[in-house]
């Protein structure tokens, strides 16, 4: 490790690209970047897509380094004309492309390898800026190009992920460690559900105010769940990590009632097969309105099959009658959307798949409400279990996918938290 004074580094990720803009591709490399730093002590302070085109990547690259310590680029650096991404570069450092033959013997072997023909066309890959490190890509034709100009690092690499995965799990990462000394990162996060994000944030209110000055708190809300950011750095990581974790001690006693566990650990979903294991028991899913949704939240799970005994998804009132054997005097007096109807679909699972436990949901996700007379969002869920029969009301609202997703988290919820209780009796 070199003897260099800790040093506290912003990054900033352009990635450029057409594809991105249009919404024709999900940029997915930022968000493993952005991980993959963290990781070794560097925040990110930005990410910013742009287009194909030069003016904008030269504005890009100097508003990055007004803010940033080091500009990671991704695409634009294929072989055909519409990838600028090398010649702009080219101009911006006021350099002149070079030949590198140790490249074009790289491709040629890459190329011998999958017997594919070595064309004029994939020479252009060798050029390289002379002030340029290249960076040898294990899995690709396009080198990374390593820049550092006025006490800046500015890498391009390309925007193929595997190939840009390649180049800073191998070069990048292990060279901006060799370089620096960089300081210790940490974040924790707790998951609650079943409580919005200003409540919870007012029963936490004093406590996070009493917050040491370098351990931030972010709120990250989703449909029917908060998940609780800590996150601190600085130059020791026993020190760090124990600040954290001392919050956390004093944070639980405040909202035990909806802590569903810590992100990294197990999921709400895990935990719940965890619990039906010690209890030696089944669960059954008779689903209408979140259409599938919690079996394959269920079954994402490996080893789910020793637990889950499978699912009816009865979208249709004809498949509550004459698959799951749901009365159809019931359907008619109350609805299919009903307390009597998500009981009922939820008895009946239980009998016909011969499990322990049994959860049903039915209501209005929208944007009709198919003829009942339960507004957009309401829903019922109801839980059967060995000793106890459950139904509660909800209305969640508008949009569809919210009513489907907080739906099927408070379901599981329910559920967590009855095979909590029975495993205390």
């Amino acid at each position: 490790m070199n003897e260099f004074k800790i040093v506290f580094l912003k990054a900033e990720i352009i990635t450029i690209g057409d594809e991105i803009l249009i919404g024709q591709i999900l940029d997915s490399n930022s968000k493993w970047m952005a991980e993959q730093l963290n990781t070794i002590g560097i925040e990110v302070f930005q990410i910013t897509s742009i287009s194909d085109n030069e003016a904008h990547i030269l504005q890009a690259l100097d508003e990055a380094k007004n803010h940033a310590d080091i500009i990671l680029i991704t695409g634009g650096l294929g072989p055909t004309k519409d990838d600028i991404t090398k010649h702009t570069l080219t101009k911006y450092f006021d350099d002149e492309l070079v030949l590198h033959p140790d490249i074009i013997e790289h491709i040629k072997k890459l190329f011998e390898k999958i017997n594919y023909p070595f064309t004029e066309i994939n020479s252009y890959q060798a050029l390289v800026p002379s002030k340029a490190k290249a960076l040898t890509n294990n899995f690709g034709t396009a080198p990374g190009m390593w820049f550092e100009e006025d006490g800046k690092i500015f890498v391009s690499m390309p925007g193929v992920p595997n190939e840009m995965k390649g180049l800073m799990s191998a070069s990048v990462l292990p060279m901006l460690k060799e370089k620096f000394k960089l300081p210790f990162i940490y974040h924790k996060t707790v998951l609650t559900y079943g409580m919005g994000e200003s409540m919870v944030a007012e029963r936490i209110s004093d406590w996070e105010n009493q917050l040491p000055k370098f351990i931030k708190l972010a709120y990250l809300p989703a449909y029917g769940k908060v998940r609780l950011r800590l996150s601190a750095k600085g130059a020791s990581k026993s020190a760090i990590i124990k600040a954290v974790e001392n919050e956390i001690e004093n944070l639980i006693p405040l909202i035990s009632d909806i802590v569903m566990g810590f992100e990294g650990n197990e999921t709400i979903e895990e935990s719940i097969g965890i619990l039906l294991i010690q209890q030696k028991c089944t669960l059954a899913v008779a689903e209408s309105c979140t259409g599938g949704t919690i079996a394959s939240m269920i079954t994402a799970v490996p080893g789910a099959s020793k637990y889950f005994k499978g699912a009816i998804v009865s979208y249709d009132t004809s498949v509550k009658e004459n698959i799951l054997g749901v009365d159809a005097e019931t359907i008619k007096k109350y609805s299919v959307v009903s307390a009597q109807v998500a009981l009922e679909m939820a008895q009946k699972v239980r009998l016909l798949l011969q499990s322990d436990y049994a959860i049903a949901t039915t209501g209005n996700a929208g944007p009709t409400t198919d003829k009942t007379d339960k507004s957009v969002g309401v829903v019922f869920i109801a839980l059967v279990t060995p000793n106890d029969t459950i139904v509660k009301e909800f209305n969640f609202g508008q949009p569809r996918e919210k009513v489907i997703t907080r739906t099927a988290n408070k379901a599981l919820e329910m559920l967590k938290n009855q095979l909590l209780k029975n495993l205390k009796k």
